[in-house]
């Protein structure tokens, strides 16, 4: 499914899109919104990451799951 969108673009943009976006102009649009939604999920994942580290309490839960999962138990 597709949704018609409706943007202006200064002068220079438009004439950069006219140029790499050659005939599918909104294909173009497309991969750059999609590559942007990727790295934004990326830099989240990171951020949480980097705060999960930094969380002393998850850190010695993580601890104790660990010892539960080493515990021999089939």
């Amino acid at each position: 499914m597709t949704t018609r969108a409706t943007f202006s673009l200064d002068n220079e943009n438009a004439a950069f899109l006219k140029l790499v976006g050659g005939s599918n102009k909104s294909a173009y649009i497309n991969d750059l919104l999609t590559r942007a939604k990727q790295k934004a999920l990326k830099d989240a994942i990171l951020q949480a990451n980097k705060e999960e580290a930094n969380d002393a309490e998850y850190q010695d839960e993580l601890s104790a799951w660990d010892t539960t999962l080493s515990d021999g138990l089939g």
